[in-house]
């Protein structure tokens, strides 16, 4: 189900998206899921998706890749479109046995399926349009006020960007495991949603052992080049804010702005 998924994979480029600022984006990002949860009509919804398809066409995304690592994520979307369709309370519209649709379940049933994806969207967005060590960077200067409360800056922002940049890799052994059980006749994609889970048992030991094989090595690898992060860590590139980023803000602002009109109008 999860293989494709794009979440943690770096797609390199020179767009105008490529180029800004990883806290630019970071920010962005965040402000983008939190805008994107506050309208409760589909008419601002439309408006933040809008915004979205813009940005993936700065970013020179080939639609068709994007879609292919989108398409994991339909399932739970689905599981959120049918949970708030039939659990919501309201004007029954439709009605089948003990299964009642109603106008207000319609509503919160598209709203949740369209943030969800959305969110999804932004954040793959991220990962595609930004490399891990930049990612890294950014994470650990946005954090960087919290140091005078002693928080490991630094640290965090390395585990969340390593954690990030393995899960396709993980993704990508867990659909490696099911291959090589199905060629010795083993039954992993049929029957019921049960029989799938109990046959996925015997591939989470060895996906373990795999992830604690990889995480030594990348610690031996990391102590061999004499990796000492945090204080007095220098880099090649040091992280400035452009009048691309100032410019990106703008356009956000504006997409804010009309998020805001179409909630309250």
């Amino acid at each position: 189900m999860f293989n494709g998924m794009l979440i943690g994979q770096y797609l390199p480029g020179d767009s105008w998206l490529h180029r800004l600022d990883p806290r630019t984006k970071l920010l962005l990002v965040l402000l983008y899921s939190i805008l994107v949860f506050i309208p409760s009509n589909l008419y601002s919804i439309a408006m933040a998706a809008v915004f979205l398809v813009v940005a993936v066409a700065v970013g020179r995304i080939p639609t068709g890749y994007l879609w292919r690592g989108m398409r994991p994520i339909l399932f739970f979307a689905l599981i959120a479109l049918v949970f708030n369709l039939f659990l919501t309370p309201g004007k029954t519209i439709f009605q089948w046995g003990f299964l009642t649709v109603t106008d207000e379940g319609l509503h919160i049933a598209v709203l949740a399926m369209s943030r969800l994806i959305l969110v999804v969207l932004a954040a793959t967005l991220l990962t595609l349009t930004t490399s891990p060590v930049a990612l890294t960077d950014g994470l650990e200067r946005l954090m960087r006020p919290l140091a005078r409360l002693r928080f490991p800056a630094h640290e965090i922002a390395l585990m969340m960007t390593i954690a990030l940049r393995f899960v396709p890799t993980l993704i990508g052994e867990a659909d490696r495991l099911i291959k090589a059980q199905e060629a010795r006749g083993a039954e992993m994609r049929r029957g019921g949603l049960f029989s799938r889970i109990r046959a996925m048992i015997p591939i989470l030991v060895p996906l373990f052992v795999s992830s604690f094989r990889r995480a030594d090595d990348l610690a031996v690898a990391m102590e061999a080049r004499l990796y000492r992060g945090g204080e007095g860590r220098t880099r090649m590139y040091e992280l400035a804010f452009s009048k691309a980023d100032w410019a990106a803000f703008g356009l956000f602002l504006v997409a804010a702005a009309g998020i805001i009109w179409f909630m309250v109008r």
